[in-house]
């Protein structure tokens, strides 16, 4: 009989040797290098714990995976529920249960006029679903996204990406998909005005670098939408299920999108789902007949754990009232990283909603410390927010990560549930990182030449 505890114990040291001889020994040499090569030994809340049982907070929460932290006890439950039960799964000639009451569930969260759910199984999933129904609905080809957008890497969603980075290499990419510049609506109407645009699609806040548009851009562009014929979908993947403080970030600008896409967090942290909610026409336009009803389909795309998770995850959001903890909480984080940035110079900018930040550096004032940047730079753009990541997980036992590619901004994602311990954890941690930082002679610079010396050899 096999056990997984009895395999973990026997092997658990053989991790970085295993991933190096079968999985991806890149991987596993830059996390050596910049000091993320823990066995990890147990995850909780808002917490892992490594080998030794060292206790660190998890700012990344799986890239918006955990928003309900990790392990929640009444997702847990609810799966091992649906094992107990011993429900007929994946049937296929079916209409399971499950599947048709998350998909109530899920439209009534959602804006006006979205009413027909699609489950599949990843958030590339969803998008590339998404931008099929477009195509479907409105009989035309082009698809118009947004400089630094991150809607997935499977080619199709790969070919909405606004970061050179991910698409190099796998070139040529699907023909009609075209980038614009944020905040530049007289570009985006342009394109609309040329024809032929089945839709605009738009993280309402990107993922990389946490960016997102100022004033009016969102409700003008889903206007110009509207004007031209062309329909509006909002990527809310990583974004949506509260992690802005509402329950779709779209809600910060009153939109009313023709399409929704949702994933990561939906699973609870257990089982990945992913959902499409749309209009009713525009489904109806893809699965146009009883001969094209399946037209469009995922294997695991409706299995009852998922299903499961998924109602229990949307349980637990209202129950603990995470959506609002989400816009409390990161309320008092915004303004405690804004007090920072008043103390320390290299702070260019700190901005988010709810419980996704980006806090942006700059150049340092004095001469030598600008020379200490320029280096680094020269070496490996965004080395800079490298060196504090690295500082934060070794010196605070703090999980966080790069915004991306090239970039000097380093992102923050807690789970939903944290609150003032963890706040105060942060800011105390992020000050005294920075101080160190501003000392040339401090451990922070004092990363940074092996760091160059690796960059120089790739």
């Amino acid at each position: 009989m096999i056990s997984i505890a009895e395999l973990i114990t026997a092997r658990q040291n053989e991790q970085f040797e295993l991933h190096q001889r079968y999985i991806n020994p890149k991987l596993g040499r830059a996390l050596q290098i910049i000091g993320f090569d823990k066995r990890w030994a147990r995850g909780e809340g808002a917490y892992l714990w490594d080998e030794h049982g060292e206790r660190y907070l998890d700012l990344l929460a799986g890239y918006s995976v955990y928003n309900l932290g990790r392990g929640h006890p009444t997702v847990k439950r609810v799966i091992q529920e649906m094992l107990d039960l011993e429900r007929p799964n994946l049937v296929k000639m079916d209409c399971p249960l499950l599947a048709g009451l998350l998909g109530e569930a899920l439209v009534q969260r959602m804006p006006p006029g979205l009413e027909a759910v699609f489950f599949a199984n990843s958030g590339a999933e969803a998008v590339e679903t998404a931008v099929k129904f477009a195509r479907a609905a409105t009989r035309r080809r082009r698809v118009l996204y947004l400089d630094h957008a991150f809607h997935g890497l499977t080619l199709g969603a790969l070919s909405l990406n606004g970061g050179k980075d991910f698409r190099d290499g796998f070139e040529p990419l699907m023909p009609g998909f075209e980038m614009l510049p944020m905040d530049d609506l007289a570009a985006l109407e342009r394109e609309l005005r040329k024809g032929g645009v089945a839709c605009f699609i738009a993280e309402p806040i990107q993922g990389k670098g946490v960016y997102f548009p100022s004033g009016d851009y969102f409700p003008e562009a889903q206007r110009l939408c509207r004007k031209y014929g062309a329909l509006f979908i909002c990527d809310e993947v990583q974004v949506g299920m509260g992690r802005s403080g509402r329950f779709l970030a779209c809600e910060h600008w009153n939109l009313e999108p023709d399409i929704v896409t949702l994933a990561k967090s939906l699973g609870g942290g257990y089982i990945p789902v992913s959902a499409t909610i749309c209009r009713r026409d525009i489904h109806e336009k893809t699965f146009s007949s009883l001969k094209r009803c399946q037209v469009h389909s995922t294997t695991f795309g409706q299995n009852e754990l998922a299903m499961a998770a998924g109602l229990a995850t949307l349980h637990v959001l209202d129950e603990e009232k995470l959506v609002e903890r989400a816009a409390q909480t990161g309320q008092k984080l915004l303004d405690g990283l804004n007090a920072l940035k008043a103390r320390h110079e290299m702070i260019a900018e700190v901005r988010g909603k709810g419980l996704i930040i980006g806090v942006e550096f700059k150049p340092f004032g004095s001469l030598a410390l600008k020379a200490a940047w320029a280096t680094a730079e020269a070496a490996e753009k965004g080395m800079f927010a490298q060196l504090v990541v690295m500082a934060l997980l070794r010196d605070y036992h703090i999980l966080t990560q790069v915004g991306g590619p090239g970039v000097n901004i380093i992102k923050l994602l807690p789970p939903l549930i944290i609150g003032d311990e963890e706040v105060a954890q942060i800011l105390s941690a992020f000050d005294a990182v920075l101080s160190e930082a501003a000392n040339l002679r401090g451990r922070v610079w004092g990363m940074s030449a092996e760091l160059v010396k690796h960059a120089l050899a790739r």
